[in-house]
């Protein structure tokens, strides 16, 4: 495993853990998901990683509990993150969310509590007010920001005072905005960006095509898997295959790759299996050349998927026609 270089309290593992599918029955969680998920993140552990995210709002707290569980044995090695939903994100609000995921996690102290999303009516001085007075008490040690502009970000860190460590953004080969402004400042800075569907949802893996689309409730609610779009994507799947046979690695380890090739990113895919968690770390020790590198780059900007408004009215005949 290889580690990000910034000076926190624990190593940052470059392939982490996201947790949205611990408990949460859209992506298929049921009775004996439990005894799977302390599995995964059992293997996890041993294969280095130590970055393992969660959010109070997946499953309802779910999430949180499962992966507290799991970990009861590792939490001295590991940098548990979650997130507050921020519906209403004045600082004693945060401060009582705070210590309901601490309970859940049945941790002393959050690693790194994070802003889900920003609020549109609630300005970040109140939030952050409460986000100071946790690490003031020792309940959060690092704060950070999720979906967040870089000017918001900016502004979250001068409301705290102190750094905000980390940004946790939507960012693949298929969502490359933050590789505008997001990354650059972070290497800049020595601040984090976190990386969320970094597989965009499986897009990347080249298990789907227009002949065989996903089925799982998540997947088809994201336009990138209409049929137009994976027909669309052949191109772009193709250059990930053949970049992967000369690693003899898989398209969704070269995707995790190409996100994974900035020095201050961690990506955290989910994962369902643990042989699945296995691949997706030994993602990190995966080196692209530079002409391998410019390859997926083009191969990414080739690809024009149908998205927006555009995307609606064929997403709505084709749940009409299941």
């Amino acid at each position: 495993m290889r580690y990000v270089r910034l000076d926190t309290p624990k190593p940052l593992s470059k392939i982490g853990l996201g947790t949205w599918q611990f408990g949460s029955r859209e992506w298929g969680y049921g009775p004996d998901y439990e005894r799977l998920a302390a599995q995964i993140v059992r293997r996890a552990v041993e294969l280095g990683v130590t970055v393992f995210d969660t959010a109070e709002l997946y499953g309802f707290g779910r999430s949180e509990r499962i992966l507290g569980a799991a970990l009861a044995a590792d939490r001295d090695k590991v940098v548990v993150a979650t997130k507050i939903f921020p519906v209403l994100p004045v600082a004693s609000v945060v401060q009582q969310r705070a210590v309901a995921s601490a309970a859940r996690l049945g941790v002393t102290s959050i690693d790194l509590y994070q802003v889900h999303q920003p609020n549109p009516v609630v300005n970040d001085h109140r939030t952050m007010l409460g986000m100071r007075g946790l690490q003031d008490v020792g309940l959060v040690g690092e704060v950070g920001v999720s979906n967040y502009s870089l000017r918001r970000w900016q502004v979250a860190e001068a409301a705290l005072g102190r750094r905000v460590l980390s940004n946790q953004v939507r960012y693949s080969m298929l969502d490359r905005k933050p590789e505008a402004d997001l990354l650059p400042y972070a290497e800049q800075a020595g601040r984090l960006v976190i990386a969320y569907s970094p597989l965009a949802q499986g897009f990347l893996s080249g298990r789907y095509d227009a002949n065989h689309p996903p089925t799982g409730t998540v997947r088809r609610a994201n336009p990138y898997f209409l049929p137009e779009n994976l027909e669309r994507g052949t191109a772009l799947i193709e250059t990930l295959r053949q970049v992967a046979a000369a690693h003899d690695a898989t398209p969704s380890q070269i995707a995790l790759a190409y996100v994974l090739r900035h020095p201050n990113v961690v990506a955290i895919p989910g994962a369902s299996t643990v042989e699945q968690l296995e691949r997706n770390a030994a993602a990190a020790e995966i080196d692209l050349t530079e002409d391998e590198y410019a390859a997926l780059v083009n191969a990414a900007r080739a690809f024009r998927p149908i998205t927006g408004l555009a995307a609606l009215p064929r997403m709505l005949k084709a749940r009409a026609g299941r």
